[in-house]
């Protein structure tokens, strides 16, 4: 018998399914989940299951397929502040309901309920996600790029295994880091359209002009002191 559901006369009826399949995968292993279970959770019939689905992996695919659409992160552009964008999206990912609830899903999909079919379609909508934010076409790309959008993307993934006991212990300062911002920055940098050098020596103009001064000024200390010493 399905459970309660207060969404039924809200959602439409490839909504209701969708949220159907990660209640269900979240519940017990993919290759367990039956047509029937999902038309019993989500309170429709058959033909209204065949009428959006050939069959269940096409379910799975749109249901990945639609979180991956709805995680919209700020990307770091040329002329933005890094951390401020990590800022940005950390914030969201730790405190908003929506957030939270898309990667405990995705984490199911990288999970022990899930099956290779799913990581790959993962994997594959990760890619295309990240390629469209980045406005590059994954079809004509270079090699470079190619390796950054799967090194990404294999990231992701590792993340999202460890998910459920990461997001028992982490903390928002834990993700509020200059160093993963500037790693996030470096990625996307290094996969976009962007001019790198000019990119990065914006961002370090500041520090290299310091580190400039703070030299030139230990320098004549230290001619100074050999000065006085002859």
């Amino acid at each position: 018998m399905p459970r309660p559901r207060n969404d039924s006369e809200l959602l439409p009826a490839k909504d209701r399914m969708e949220n159907a399949f990660w209640e269900l995968l979240a519940d017990r292993e993919y290759r367990r989940i039956t047509v029937t279970d999902i038309v019993h959770e989500a309170g429709v019939n058959r033909n209204s299951f065949y009428y959006h689905y050939s069959g269940l992996p096409e379910l799975a695919d749109s249901a990945i397929m639609h979180l991956m659409q709805q995680a919209s992160p700020a990307i770091p552009g040329p002329d933005s502040d890094p951390g401020e964008t990590w800022r940005t999206n950390m914030d969201e990912a730790m405190h908003d309901p929506a957030a939270r609830q898309r990667i405990g899903r995705l984490a199911l999909i990288a999970g022990p309920h899930s099956s290779p079919e799913l990581v790959d379609s993962l994997r594959d909508f990760g890619r295309l996600t990240l390629a469209d934010v980045l406005q590059v076409d994954p079809e004509h790309v270079d090699l470079k790029t190619e390796l950054m959008l799967d090194f990404t993307v294999g990231g992701l993934l590792a993340v999202l295994r460890r998910w459920p006991e990461l997001s028992d212990r982490i903390e928002p300062e834990d993700l509020l880091n200059e160093d993963l911002a500037m790693l996030a920055m470096g990625l996307c940098l290094s996969m976009s359209k962007a001019d790198m050098l000019s990119s990065w020596r914006r961002i370090f103009r500041d520090d290299v002009a310091d580190a400039a001064g703070i030299a030139a000024a230990a320098t004549a200390v230290i001619r100074r002191q050999k000065d006085t010493d002859a």
